[in-house]
């Protein structure tokens, strides 16, 4: 009898290894028919939050679709992901034979040549008509295409419908004027309650809501290779935003990191500014909330920032069959976009966007409503460093540490030595 034991813990312990063998891993997850039949090609994406399983679903489906080509999608998190390319870049990890790129790292890329001209491969299967033009302008450089265009995903208003209708606010009209934003916030700020208009955020989104308003101020914050934070659309906009908390008072100081996230969650903060990755979370929460277009908050005009999501190949890429199926891969999306779409984002392909079943989302339309407006960070190397003395700037005006005209000066200052 003890052998008998002896045995079964033996096989008890031999059973645990394997489960535990089985279900350990890295940062990275994997989708797709590694043993199926066909070609197989390695697919690299950032999409580690509730956009992830929409781009499994659509490789998914793809490798059922056809026989000639396997799809393997590896997810590698956002906050690892380029420290992840330019190990394959440094031939450290193995290079995957096409992946996503942000909008704003693509000249970054392009300069280290790794990136494939991609105007003679991609052929009649991807042609520029079949996307938005902006989206299209986003996946050139110097005039070549490096990229083809999977969406744009610019700043949106999101507001709390309960809170309008409360404050004898009409619930499906949401400002479009500053005049407009300033006057709801006004009304929609109860101190006594600590309830806010708009809960201006100090960090992150601003990397989307600034450039938005200087944009709308006729400003740049880059132009002809010189920097611009110190010009008077760039130093307004900043003031406007400070303005928010000291002046019309509708915006508490100090707030923490997604502060405003988790004040629209409470019920406590009825406006925010923020990207369509949020109509999820929102939904999940069951908050009953709307959302629109950012409304004018610049002087001048209508405009949006925005990045994008883009597949680009490797330029080390020569298996002409493994391009083939990269390129089929890349025209199914272009017509089978709408489980991206269900993710919150908008697809770029106008086979998408354009079509019943997408106009008829929530969310979605009023994404693609921007598209017209949108603009992209300036196309400038290492773009992510030289601003980041800016919004260093922008954090201590905002939270009444500095002057908004000295900080930008100083912020200038700073990035002037990462420009080359």
């Amino acid at each position: 009898m003890s052998n008998l034991k002896k045995w079964l813990s033996i096989l008890l312990v031999s059973l645990l290894a394997f489960t535990l063998a089985a279900c350990s891993g890295n940062s990275e997850s994997s989708s797709g028919d590694s043993s199926g039949s066909g070609t197989k090609l390695t697919f690299w994406a950032p999409f580690s939050g509730a956009d992830g399983p929409k781009m499994k679903e659509i490789v998914e489906n793809y490798n059922k679709s056809q026989d000639d080509y396997n799809v393997k999608l590896q997810i590698v998190p956002q906050s690892e992901y380029y420290k992840t390319v330019d190990l394959a870049i440094n031939g450290e990890k193995n290079m995957p034979d096409f992946l996503i790129m942000h909008e704003d790292q693509l000249l970054t890329y392009v300069n280290k040549d790794v990136l494939k001209d991609l105007d003679d491969v991609v052929g009649d299967d991807i042609k520029k008509e079949d996307y938005h033009p902006k989206a299209w302008e986003g996946a050139t450089v110097n005039d070549k295409l490096y990229a083809v265009p999977l969406d744009i995903h610019p700043l949106m208003l999101y507001w709390n419908k309960d809170m309008f209708k409360e404050a004898g606010l009409d619930p499906d009209t949401p400002p479009k004027t500053r005049d407009e934003f300033i006057n709801f916030a006004k009304k929609l700020t109860d101190k006594d309650k600590r309830q806010y208009g708009y809960v201006v955020p100090t960090l992150w989104p601003q990397q989307f809501i600034f450039p938005s308003i200087v944009a709308q101020n006729g400003g740049n914050l880059m132009k002809d290779g010189e920097l611009q934070y110190t010009t008077d659309p760039v130093v307004e906009a900043l003031q406007f935003e400070r303005d928010l908390i000291d002046k019309y008072k509708v915006s508490p100081s100090d707030v923490s990191q997604d502060g405003e996230v988790t004040m629209f969650l409470q019920g406590k903060n009825a406006m925010q500014l923020n990207g369509p990755w949020m109509m999820n979370q929102f939904e999940e929460a069951g908050i009953n909330y709307g959302v629109a277009p950012v409304p004018q908050l610049g002087t001048e005009k209508q405009a949006v920032f925005a990045n994008s999501h883009t597949f680009v190949i490797p330029k080390q890429v020569e298996d002409q069959d493994k391009i083939d199926g990269i390129t089929d891969f890349l025209g199914y999306v272009k017509e089978n976009g709408m489980a991206w779409a269900e993710s919150g984002q908008a697809p770029a392909s106008k086979a998408v966007y354009e079509s019943d079943e997408f106009q008829k989302m929530k969310q979605q339309p009023q994404v693609a409503k921007q598209f017209d407006d949108v603009v992209f960070s300036p196309r400038v190397e290492n773009w992510g460093q030289i601003s980041e003395p800016l919004y260093q700037a922008i954090n201590e005006v905002l939270l009444g540490q500095k002057d908004a005209k000295e900080a930008l000066k100083e912020a200038q200052q700073k990035a002037q030595g990462s420009l080359k």
